[in-house]
């Protein structure tokens, strides 16, 4: 494979050989490795283009049109990419403006909304009022009604591959998904169980619950689910929080010093956590997980990386990648 058009990388940026082998024509190849952006001119023929982004997220700014492009994806979005077209690439591992202010927004019903997450363009909300009420939105402000599958206790959504996962707090195997964010389907979960968090990383779901025992339960294609046990250390509150980062899934559970990680969401490892608390939620950015616990000062952290590479690309011919 070749490329067409790479001119000399800025500071912080390489050519790679990404792309997918049987690209009928290169635009672009590169990756960012420690700066947060690059702007070039390429050259394409007008024609239909795809954009690709490996290890973290990327959007990429095309003749002042922006694309999201999420990690070891291809767009959805077919571009057009015509001769002297500007190109930017900003690095998703990377901040660019801090949210130092909302603006109010109003959601379709007055309900106990838990949880939301993004995905194909959409983001989607959860409730845990205990009935079918469900909210999507194309752009963050204004918000639509949609109907759950069942009248439960929706307690964590999340997106990957495709599909918005929820799941309810019960005891329950009721579970949902949706390739829209508007129509959902029910999905049994593995056990009857109060399932808390869910999330998604490496092609596979991963839920678990605060029942109090070692249940667990992934998903590699977000409609069916197969058991999976945790570590048994969690199992005397429940396990709470789930993330995903950079190869590894950690969960953390409530009223212990107990964590858990694993590489693939099927088998898992034990940690301990630096004091016995009750650990509500872990979230991952930008090679750092960290952890907070209810009704205490406790926090915990534990740090992978500092700079996170993206490799990126435009080209003409599959819609795959490698």
């Amino acid at each position: 494979m070749g490329q067409s058009t790479f001119p000399v990388p800025s500071s912080g940026s390489s050519t790679s050989t990404v792309l997918p082998v049987n690209a009928s024509s290169v635009i672009l190849d590169g990756s960012l490795t420690s700066a947060s952006t690059y702007t070039t001119t390429v050259n394409g023929n007008g024609g239909i283009a795809y954009l690709t982004a490996t290890d973290n997220p990327a959007t990429i700014t095309i003749g002042g049109n922006n694309y999201n492009v999420a990690a070891n994806s291809v767009s959805a979005t077919k571009t057009v990419v015509g001769s002297s077209a500007s190109v930017t690439i900003a690095n998703g591992a990377f901040a660019q403006t801090a949210p130092s202010t909302f603006t109010a927004s109003t959601m379709p019903t007055s309900d106990s909304w838990d949880a939301v997450a993004y995905g194909n363009g959409t983001f989607v909300a959860v409730q845990q009022s205990g009935n079918t009420d469900g909210a999507y939105s194309n752009n963050g402000t204004t918000w639509t009604s949609s109907t759950m599958s069942s009248s439960v206790i929706w307690l964590a959504v999340t997106f990957g591959n495709g599909y918005f996962i929820a799941v309810a707090y019960g005891p329950t195997t009721v579970g949902s998904y949706s390739t829209n964010g508007t129509t959902w389907t029910a999905s049994t979960l593995t056990s009857s169980s109060a399932w808390e968090a869910v999330a998604y990383g490496n092609g596979t779901f991963v839920a678990v619950q605060a029942s109090g025992t070692t249940a667990g339960s992934y998903s590699t294609n977000g409609t069916s689910w197969t058991a999976s046990t945790m570590p048994s250390g969690g199992s005397s509150a429940g396990w709470s929080s789930v993330t995903y980062g950079n190869g590894y899934f950690v969960a953390v559970a409530i009223s212990t010093t107990a964590g858990a990680y694993s590489a693939n969401g099927i088998t898992w490892t034990a940690v301990t956590m630096p004091s016995s608390s009750n650990w509500r939620g872990i979230g991952y950015g930008n090679g750092v997980f960290a952890a907070v616990a209810g009704g205490t000062t406790a926090g915990a952290y534990f740090a992978q990386s500092a700079a996170l590479p993206v490799n990126f690309g435009i080209y003409n011919g599959p819609t795959t990648i490698n």
